[in-house]
């Protein structure tokens, strides 16, 4: 890094994550993002990295335990919320979908995945099999729009509307409003001057009109 200084570089730190048992963000969940961050200083704090802490919550939140996406500070709990300037985040790459198939997001849920990845900071990428080979592009694409649109970016604020078990709600920079989860009654969290953007299975996006 400090020969070259890239524009961009993006290095992978794949570490072993711990869940817990209990029905709150813990210690060993926590603690995985700050290896990556650790890791991310030592190499001089300008380089970025995989977000796998924020994949593997993410992934393991879409099957019923949606309170882990809130940390004990009312923050993301992956690298987004400590470093989101230098977190990429993802739902798969080459080696935990696709043909390896060695950590593979449940596929029922990978557009719940992308509308959290692609509205929160980070710098969010998109994999080549889900684009092009499962039929997802023009969801995905609604949603890189609206990102585009509302210039969302590594430096957005998130503010936690809900963290349940069958609901996760966040406010981004104040102009959109996300949910992943099956739960339908929200209740009064959608503003009455938001409109839907682009919703699915489990998942919605509200602009401002």
């Amino acid at each position: 890094m400090e020969q070259t200084k890239p524009k961009f570089a993006v290095g992978e730190n794949w570490n072993y994550l711990s869940y817990g048992d209990d029905q709150k963000p813990n210690f060993n969940q926590d603690a995985h993002r700050g290896v990556v961050a650790d890791w991310i200083q030592a190499a001089g704090g300008a380089v970025t990295a995989f977000d796998f802490t924020t994949k593997g919550i993410l992934q393991a939140t879409v099957e019923g335990e949606l309170w882990r996406l809130k940390d004990s500070n009312g923050k993301p709990p992956g690298l987004i919320g400590i470093k989101p300037e230098n977190a990429v985040t993802f739902i798969e790459n080459h080696d935990t979908g696709s043909t390896q198939n060695h950590w593979p997001f449940p596929s029922d849920k990978v557009m719940q995945g992308y509308a959290y990845i692609l509205t929160h900071p980070g710098t969010p990428t998109i994999f080549y099999d889900h684009f092009f080979d499962w039929g997802l592009k023009d969801e995905i694409s609604k949603l890189t729009a609206i990102r585009s649109r509302n210039g969302i970016n590594t430096k957005s604020s998130v503010n936690i509307l809900a963290s349940d078990v069958d609901l996760y709600m966040a406010g981004i920079d104040d102009k959109i409003i996300m949910k992943i989860g099956p739960k339908m009654d929200l209740g009064n969290l959608v503003p009455s001057n938001s409109q839907v953007a682009a919703s699915g299975n489990d998942y919605a996006v509200w602009e401002k009109k």
